[in-house]
């Protein structure tokens, strides 16, 4: 019996925004893991690559590794819609929810997932009022971007002296800031793979949050799955990450991350539609802990994207 060929996958990574070396390193991650398992591969840079050649006569399905702009926020996931190019990950509508923090909070909240106070403030105010709708939160006061990943643009500021130099560097990434109360507490983050949660991991590191320097510094933050918790804590965690990630629309695979109060109480911070997949990140690291490697989550990952794809096309039938 001939062996089953398997898809020509395009691993979209690089991109056009300020996470350009991660996604770098995530796509080449995966694309050599699908090589070794044998699939054909292509790397495409969409920076340099005309969207009208995104088609399915180069490629059956698309891994996205691109993180931050037109790589999260649903604009190539758009582009492969109309392609009619199966990927892997969240849908347009799910990718720009979880992108923009705003839009993300609201929808937790309707769904009753707990998450952190906030406020938008928008770069064309004066200083002045930028300052004041920060305050309410009192210090130590998160001021991140709205729409970005990695933690560029993040800072945790302590007292009022950091405040303007806080916003100034968001502003830098973002015309729209969030500042959000601080959780000061243990930090968690919760897979999802196939709408199912994967082991809980918790993250131990130097400083105030988890930042671009540590995420991508091989040995900066330690993963720890066995610290305890209160026996009831794992699902209750599981079940919030699992709401957050069913609120938004998502699908495939996510990542949730979550902070613990001073009493143990949970809050989501946010969820990532398009995890990191280098040698220091997150999902891997959980799906490791479930028993599946590093190949086989790039694996499921294409077999979730081709049936998605499917049913996708069966609705476009039946529609016609």
């Amino acid at each position: 019996m001939d062996e089953v060929k398997k898809p020509r996958v395009g691993v979209l990574y690089r991109g056009i925004s300020t996470e350009r070396e991660v996604s770098n390193k995530s796509g080449n991650a995966v694309a050599d893991a699908l090589r070794e398992a044998g699939y054909p591969v292509e790397l495409i840079d969409p920076r340099d690559v005309p969207i009208g050649e995104l088609t399915r006569a180069r490629m059956d399905v698309a891994f996205i590794a691109l993180h931050g702009a037109f790589g999260e926020d649903g604009g190539i996931q758009s582009v492969l819609e109309v392609m009619g190019v199966p990927y892997t990950g969240s849908g347009p509508l799910a990718s720009r929810l979880a992108m923009d923090k705003e839009a993300a909070k609201d929808y937790f909240r309707r769904a009753g997932v707990p998450t952190p106070e906030g406020v938008v403030i928008e770069a064309e105010l004066p200083e002045e009022l930028q300052l004041a709708a920060a305050r309410p939160f009192g210090f130590p006061v998160v001021i991140k971007p709205v729409a970005n990943g990695s933690s560029v643009g993040v800072s945790v500021v302590g007292a009022e002296e950091g405040l303007a130099t806080a916003l100034r560097k968001a502003f830098q990434v973002d015309d729209r800031v969030l500042a959000e109360r601080f959780i000061d507490g243990r930090e968690l983050t919760v897979g999802i793979l196939d709408d199912e949660p994967l082991p809980i991991i918790e993250l131990l590191y130097d400083g105030s949050h988890f930042s671009t320097t540590i995420k991508y510094t091989a040995g900066a933050a330690s993963h720890v799955t066995d610290r305890r918790l209160p026996s009831n804590l794992p699902e209750r965690l599981q079940a919030m990450a699992m709401a957050a990630h069913r609120c938004l629309g998502c699908r495939g695979f996510t990542r949730v991350d979550i902070r613990l109060d001073s009493d143990l109480e949970p809050y989501v911070l946010e969820v990532n539609t398009i995890p990191g997949m280098t040698a220091t990140s997150l999902l891997p690291d959980a799906a490791k802990q479930a028993g599946i490697n590093f190949t086989e989550l790039c694996e499921r990952a294409i077999d979730l994207a081709l049936k998605a794809g499917q049913r996708a096309e069966v609705r476009r039938t039946v529609e016609v």
